[in-house]
């Protein structure tokens, strides 16, 4: 790097502005404070990032934001919004919790959850679980067991078929028919 040029500015009506530029590099970085906002800006070749200040905002304009911390915490009082053009992760080492005090929604073209261990869905003693599909379901596995604690209707607009190995039907009062 060679010689850097340093400006200072001070004006009764535009505020203060602070300049240094790098020529060799092609790099002006400009501080700006002009009474209601301070603007910082890296201007280089190729790319520019802003970061404007006002008394109830911050904006950060850039091509990459990296955000390095032992401990994040991020609230608001009103809506919050995190949207991405192309690939949105969320990653934990840990334990992953999302909560909502009251209705949660999930929409997306294909859905895939796995868990190594196992997975559990749940809607509360009182609540009812709702599982539908427009087109039809599976339900695949190994062993799988229904186990109502009080009625349980199994109900076809069309043909019911039961068919395995053998088939068990025990019960007081069967009826067929």
């Amino acid at each position: 790097m060679g010689t850097l040029v340093c400006r200072a500015e001070l004006d009764k009506n535009d505020g203060i502005i602070l300049t240094v530029e790098n020529g060799d590099d092609g790099i002006t970085q400009t501080i700006v404070m002009d009474g209601t906002s301070i603007t910082t800006t890296v201007e280089g070749p190729e790319e520019t990032s802003t970061i404007t200040q006002e008394q109830d905002s911050i904006a950060i304009e850039c091509k990459t934001f990296t955000l390095d911390a032992e401990t994040i915490t991020c609230t608001s009082t009103k809506e919050t919004t995190h949207e991405s053009g192309m690939d949105f992760k969320l990653d934990s080492k840990a334990n992953l919790n999302v909560s909502a005090s009251s209705d949660a929604g999930y929409k997306a073209t294909n859905t895939t959850i796995e868990s190594t261990a196992k997975t559990e869905v749940n809607a509360g003693a009182a609540n009812v679980l709702t599982l539908s599909s427009t087109a039809g379901g599976e339900l695949i596995g190994t062993k799988i067991k229904v186990d109502a604690k009080g009625l349980l209707d199994l109900i076809a607009k069309g043909v019911v078929t039961i068919d395995g190995s053998a088939v068990n039907i025990a019960g007081k009062g069967i009826k067929v028919g």
